[in-house]
């Protein structure tokens, strides 16, 4: 048996039991694929994420659903696996903002963190901005989301894109609409697979909102039905806007989880370069004997 520090996180979250949780497990270099997929079943989160050494960064970060299966795009399970080493002073002094770079996938990206007022924040980058083509029957996209087809704004178009995770980009009315929607799992991935998209970000934006949207996230392909905080999407969104035209300033607050009880505002800034910035609480430490 091995003992290892082990427990969750709320990110993006000001308080305890808001944001997203997410479970973290440090020094898992010895652990099997399958034994991080039963450790994510036990933990029974969106996600846990499990911290290793790397060659090519200051960090390895994998992380499952509970599900068992692997996700990647530096979202809430990279963001949040950082705010809990800087939390717990295994980076060492954060008295001025250090950018250290960790690897997820293929990919090596950086993340700044910085302690401010007692708590660990973060600002980190994502890749670059990918755009497939646009759905061209939104009829199926509707069903599966339980709405009618003039629910969709028209510009931006539902659009498949990608800066690390592939999410269709969906935008309705209002975010009356957002709460409105009531996916049905199986139609749901029954459009998403014919897409390059592996989960779907349903959101509401007002351009004269002052660079705020309203958003829900649904991702059945890997067994997560609703996410509370999804940094992949929340970037990818910022970005999508600015290159459609349609965010007109370098800031976007995005709202999500309320309507699971479980508020979080993901902050994105697109200048000098696009990162995604936040903070969290930890709510759980112990030993997790495996």
């Amino acid at each position: 048996m091995v003992d290892l520090i082990a427990g969750i996180i709320d990110v993006f979250a000001d308080a305890p039991l808001t944001g997203n949780p997410l479970a973290v497990v440090q020094g898992a270099d010895e652990l099997s694929d399958e034994t991080m997929r039963r450790i994510a079943g036990e933990f029974q989160q969106a996600e846990t994420t499990f911290i290793l050494t790397s060659t090519r960064a200051d960090r390895k970060l994998r992380s499952f659903t509970a599900s068992g299966a692997e996700v990647y795009g530096a979202g809430h399970n990279a963001f949040g696996a950082w705010l809990w080493l800087g939390a717990h002073g295994d980076l060492g002094s954060l008295a001025t903002k250090r950018v250290f770079h960790q690897e997820i996938g293929p990919e090596v990206l950086p993340i700044e963190l910085a302690s401010i007022g007692g708590r660990v924040h973060g600002w980190m980058r994502q890749g670059p901005l990918r755009l497939s083509e646009p759905l061209k029957d939104v009829g199926p996209l509707a069903a599966a989301l339980g709405l009618e087809q003039d629910d969709f704004l028209p510009e931006p178009p539902p659009r498949p894109a990608d800066t690390g995770a592939a999410h269709l980009m969906v935008r309705v009315r209002n975010a009356k609409t957002v709460d409105a929607a009531r996916p049905d799992a199986r139609a749901l991935l029954a459009v998403l697979k014919d897409t390059a998209a592996e989960g779907c970000y349903i959101y509401a934006f007002d351009p004269a909102g002052a660079g705020t949207a309203y958003a829900r996230f649904f991702n059945p392909t890997v067994g997560l039905w609703e996410d509370a905080a999804t940094g992949t999407a929340a970037g990818l969104l910022a970005a999508y806007l600015a290159t459609t035209g349609t965010l007109k300033t370098d800031e976007l607050a995005i709202e999500q989880g309320t309507k699971m009880g479980r508020r979080s505002i993901l902050k994105v800034r697109l200048t000098p370069v696009p990162n995604l910035s936040g903070t969290g609480v930890v709510v759980l430490k112990g030993v997790l004997r495996v």
